[in-house]
């Protein structure tokens, strides 16, 4: 990894990867490490049993997921900016919202609006934008752009943890709301300044639909992705993380409670997770613009398969140093190497169509680990248990990828420039 490449990237785009940072860390509030830190007040609120705030949740994220694919497509149809202005406005809202609920219902309501806008349409439109914009330094963009989910890992969970204790969990996110309604929507649009004149370079390296071209660099539809068995082969390697870590973060409290850790040393601890999946990242960038995004996918479950299993095994407090460092290495990859490689795979002309079901199957996943794992606690099953059951599925997802790759032959679409 060159740092002097990466100042020089930024100087150069400095924008509109700033715009993608922000959004992605603007997605944090959608985000189950920062959801999470409420589950205890919200629980505590509405006498809500382990299973039951879990199920809320899986249902919000389920009904996130499914709307994900149609919403998600009209980043390919839709001016940059208009589709996120529509974003921006919508997790604001989603915020105010969830600080107004009432009833286990409108929480169920609330849940899948934090969810579709933050988790899901913030962070895809993110990605999206890096994917298809740039092309000889794609892993560097996604890279530097998914840094804000880090900062965001970092900072927002403590500061979450703290408001809470001062002001209560309604008004912290009541503030956010505030806070997004008026600074995000004018600051991300402001970083858009000059897109429609990078959208138009973007159709000029388009090839002609006419020409023939390898399969590799040709543009796959939707449709044609979804007969392709590589695709159903790599997603339970890809959904991996989305599975096991939002159960792991939205179950914090209940791990560090099970380990004898306070909670504010779990969520103190985020910043090594932060700094591991920071420093991740930017290496897997740079390799990524070398290699491919492949060979990086292909073992990317491995630290994540070594982390379930020291967590389960140890109880020291530093256990969770080492649990969160293993876990950021793999999210740094996966944040950076499995954006770039539908890109690769299949091209950038539908990357908006296919990365929505890609991510909408993610959010699936993501919405499947909470309620399976607190319906295994209040059945008696000890959460270090079910971090020895994640350790297989990972290995399980790695074999898939290393067959399913191994009939694949390494795609990119060339060094085109930026």
């Amino acid at each position: 990894m060159s740092l002097a490449s990466y100042v020089a990237f930024i100087a150069s785009n400095r924008r509109f990867v700033v715009f993608g940072f922000l959004m992605t860390f603007a997605s944090s509030f959608g985000q189950t490490y920062f959801i999470g830190i409420f589950g205890p007040a919200v629980q505590a609120e509405f006498a809500l049993s382990h299973t039951a705030w879990g199920t809320i949740y899986m249902i919000g994220t389920l009904a996130s997921a499914a709307i994900l694919p149609w919403s998600g497509k009209y980043i390919d149809r839709i001016d940059l900016r208009q589709y996120t202005s529509i974003v921006c406005v919508f997790i604001a809202f989603a915020c105010l919202f969830m600080s107004q609920v009432s009833s286990a219902i409108m929480l169920v309501v609330a849940i899948f609006l934090l969810r579709h806008s933050g988790q899901g349409l913030m962070s895809h439109t993110a990605i999206t934008s890096m994917g298809r914009y740039f092309h000889a330094h794609r892993g560097r963009a996604i890279a530097i752009t998914t840094l804000g989910f880090a900062a965001g890992e970092a900072l927002l969970p403590f500061a979450a943890v703290v408001a809470i204790a001062a002001v209560g969990w309604r008004w912290s996110y009541g503030l956010v709301g505030i806070l997004l309604t008026i600074g995000l929507m004018p600051t991300v649009l402001w970083l858009l300044v000059g897109h429609g004149e990078r959208h138009r370079a973007h159709i000029a390296r388009q090839p002609d639909k006419e020409t023939e071209t390898p399969i590799n660099e040709r543009a796959w539809t939707r449709a044609e992705v979804l007969r392709d068995i590589r695709f159903y082969m790599i997603l339970p390697g890809t959904t991996a993380p989305s599975l096991i870590l939002t159960a792991m973060f939205f179950h914090h409290l209940n791990l560090a409670d099970a380990k004898g850790w306070s909670h504010i040393w779990i969520t103190g601890s985020y910043g090594i997770y932060a700094a591991a999946t920071i420093l991740t990242s930017l290496v897997s960038g740079s390799l990524i613009d070398r290699l491919g995004a492949v060979p990086l996918v292909r073992f990317m479950l491995v630290p994540l398969a070594a982390g379930m299993v020291v967590v389960s095994v140890f109880y020291h407090p530093l256990t969770a140093w080492i649990y969160l460092i293993l876990a950021g290495i793999n999210v740094g990859i996966a944040h950076t190497a499995v954006s770039a490689m539908w890109a690769e795979i299949y091209g950038v002309t539908n990357l908006g169509a296919i990365r929505s079901v890609a991510t909408s199957l993610s959010v699936l996943a993501s919405a499947l680990g909470p309620v399976t794992v607190g319906g295994l606690m209040d059945l008696g099953v000890s959460i270090e248990r079910t971090c020895l059951l994640f350790a297989a599925y990972t290995v399980i997802g790695t074999l898939l990828m290393v067959i399913a790759f191994a009939h694949s032959p390494r795609s990119r679409l060339g060094d085109q420039g930026d």
